[in-house]
């Protein structure tokens, strides 16, 4: 019987979406499910809400199988022919309260920090062990495996895998999926489907290069038009003003949220704009919310998942659709995180970026690419520049390449000294503590 372990199984509506796609997935139904995680109480309850969906849609067709702790996690990989990872290492508390409550310290402010900045750049370092030791077990117990991550900071832990493991990984996100259509009904733009786009750049700043409708319409004209009267607005109410202001600077749209984008670069979260928050409506300190109100929701809404009532519609993550491509030889097209190797000319070969991807019986295809608009990829460097040196900084550990990530990062580099940055580093360093390694 084939296999599919799940790595933070603890992450229990997340794994209900998976999973629950690969049970309504007919070449999928029969293969083993295995969940890991360090947490015996999330665990255990992911346990029952596993069994109780594939008894309810899977006519208990599945062994789902449970492993706790560090010593079992080679029995949980064992022959594992998928491994998904949804890992968040030091969760909500200690970690992310931490990544966020230090740095303002020094005046430096976030709204998500989980994928570039300060905040993504310390994640990585907590991040990148765990996923060593995942690496060194998958190529002693299941050597053939496919690593579908969806754990952030993606491009630097996806870049890791891909460039100092064995592993063949996958990086995975929600944001290509929903790029298109969202920004067509924010705005209000009519669309004949199937869409025809062209995605591509990095993990949560990918661009939009090209869409028309299933007619050949070129949508981008009438979008520009949109999105720039929204910017023009006195007052305006959409949660997008930031990528709507990429598109009326670059030119195009990009895949992730505008509360990311903030954060991204050095235009929008300024100490000495402070007027800037109101105009582009950019939510300060979201992520934090964010885990604050899932935990509590968890805890309200506990009981709907752990019973035999529990339901589920296939949702558009991709990673039963690739498990079924590959399973069934059946192609399909996904947006994945891969290392480039000249797939964009203009970006650095070692850089991970996201692309469109074949997937069938011979693995995951990646698609090679025209060059970038030059401003695009000046945008995605100012990004790739932090990962690079944030991944080295962990394979190396050298304290002074977290410096340099740091003070490559464009909205660090803004507000902060480059004493300030080094200071704040130190004092991260500190307040982590065991949840990193020593660096010297």
């Amino acid at each position: 019987m084939d296999k599919i372990t799940f790595m933070g199984a603890g992450s229990t509506v997340f794994a209900k979406n998976v999973l629950g796609d690969v049970m309504l997935t007919d070449a999928l139904k029969e293969f083993e499910i295995s969940l890991y995680d360090i947490d015996a109480e999330r665990l255990e309850e992911s346990f029952i809400m596993i069994n109780s969906m594939n008894k309810v849609l899977n006519g208990s067709k599945a062994k789902v199988t449970k492993h706790l702790g560090v010593e079992n996690r080679k029995e949980a990989l064992r022959g594992a022919k998928f491994v998904v990872n949804a890992i968040q290492i030091g969760g909500y508390d200690p970690c992310t309260i931490t990544d966020f409550e230090v740095p303002k310290k020094y005046g430096l402010l976030q709204t998500i920090g989980d994928t570039l900045g300060i905040g993504g750049i310390f994640r990585t370092l907590r991040t990148i062990p765990v996923l060593a030791d995942f690496a060194k077990d998958m190529e002693e117990v299941c050597p053939d495996a496919y690593f579908l991550n969806y754990t952030n900071p993606m491009a630097m832990l996806t870049g890791y895998m891909l460039r100092y493991t064995n592993v063949k990984t996958i990086g995975l996100c929600h944001s290509v999926q929903v790029c298109s259509r969202g920004i067509l009904n924010a705005l209000g733009i009519p669309f004949k489907e199937p869409l025809v786009e062209n995605i591509a750049g990095i993990n949560h700043m990918a661009w939009l290069l090209d869409l028309h409708d299933a007619d050949g319409v070129d949508l981008y004209p009438e979008m520009r038009k949109r999105a720039i009267a929204e910017l023009e607005k006195e007052k305006s109410e959409s949660r997008d003003l930031v990528r709507y202001e990429y598109i009326r600077r670059l030119g195009y749209y990009c895949t992730e949220s505008s509360e990311h984008n903030s954060e991204y670069n050095p235009f929008f979260i300024k100490s000495k704009y402070p007027e800037l928050i109101d105009r582009y409506n950019i939510p300060l300190d979201e992520y934090p919310r964010r885990c604050v109100n899932q935990i509590a929701n968890w805890k309200k809404n506990r009981e709907l998942y752990l019973n035999d009532n529990v339901t589920h519609t296939r949702t558009k993550e991709y990673a039963s659709r690739i498990m079924e491509a590959i399973v069934t030889d059946v192609p399909t097209k996904i947006g994945g995180n891969v290392i480039n190797n000249g797939l964009i000319p203009n970006l650095p070969a070692e850089a991970c970026v996201e692309v469109p991807c074949l997937v069938n019986a011979l693995g995951i295809q990646p698609c090679q690419q025209k060059a970038l608009p030059p401003q695009l990829a000046a945008m995605n460097m100012s990004n790739i520049n932090v990962q690079l040196l944030t991944i080295d900084a962990a394979v190396t550990q050298k304290k002074e390449r977290i410096y340099q990530a740091a003070m490559m990062d464009p909205h660090t580099a803004a507000e902060l000294s480059i004493d300030d940055i080094v200071a704040l580093c130190d004092d991260l360093i500190e307040a982590h503590g065991d949840w990193l390694p020593k660096y010297n």
